[in-house]
């Protein structure tokens, strides 16, 4: 079995995609050099999807909130030190570590995702459990690796029991965040379940609801979808969070 066909039935979709009677499979856009080698050959010559080009919003979401002026962002190293010391809410009591993010932080391409979970607390490292590994199928189904994505959180401490973040604590880390995204400046933005996307978009509309459109955030395209510990706890979500990698990889490859 090729690594291509591994990756999409660890996505759950390889027994979906099977040509039916009198269809025509949907063609595969040109990808840029960069993301070729891996995505080019990514869905099966008799595959049938149908995946309707996202809307672009008209008018932006609202940022996270602006807490300092362009000039106060601190440099790459000085940063990461400022997150690693950080006492701004109670779970500087709890942690083990903070969890800065990984990658490349010249990255085309930044993931969001919402908290550390107890592995990444351990490790300092976010997304390295087992929705960490699906989250990098994920990745390497649209032909991407660890080199070509940045991937951070909106809250860099654990909140104990993996409880959902507390308001106080998403904005005592908000501008870790902003300045984040402010150093990689990635032409995509992607977030990772709902307290992601709220963080950004300042909004309480729900995941379905926002998936459906392409977003903004200081004007950078923003993708929402679905944190992959969601997807393995429910499976039958998969087939729409690779509706949300192709739209993504028709972005990257429109602004390659």
């Amino acid at each position: 079995m090729s690594r291509q066909h591994l990756l999409l039935r660890e996505l759950g979709l390889a027994p979906r995609w099977r040509l039916r009677h009198g269809t025509e499979p949907e063609p595969v856009p040109v990808l840029a050099p960069a993301l070729a080698p891996v995505a080019a050959n990514l869905v099966p010559a008799a595959a049938a999807v149908t995946v309707p080009a996202a809307p672009v919003l008209q008018a932006q979401a609202l940022p996270l909130p602006l807490v300092a002026e362009p000039a106060a962002l601190p440099d790459w190293a000085d940063l990461q030190q400022q997150v690693a010391n950080c006492t701004a809410c109670g779970l500087c009591q709890t942690r083990t570590q903070t969890v800065f993010g990984k990658g490349n932080p010249r990255a085309r391409l930044m993931l969001v995702g919402e908290a550390p979970g107890a592995e990444e607390d351990k490790q300092g490292l976010p997304f390295v459990g087992k929705a960490g590994q699906l989250l990098d199928n994920m990745l390497a189904a649209i032909g991407l690796g660890q080199d070509d994505v940045f991937i951070a959180n909106v809250l860099k401490c654990r909140p104990p029991g993996n409880r959902n973040p507390a308001a106080d604590e998403m904005a005592a880390c908000a501008d870790y965040l902003r300045w984040q995204i402010a150093h990689v400046k990635p032409d995509v933005l992607v977030t990772l379940g709902r307290f992601a996307a709220h963080a950004l978009l300042q909004s309480d509309a729900a995941i379905g609801a926002l998936r459906r459109e392409t977003h903004q955030y200081q004007g950078i395209p923003l993708f929402v979808t679905f944190h992959p510990a969601y997807l393995l706890r429910s499976p039958g979500e998969k087939a729409k969070a690779w509706q949300d990698l192709l739209a993504i990889r028709r972005a990257l490859t429109k602004m390659a």
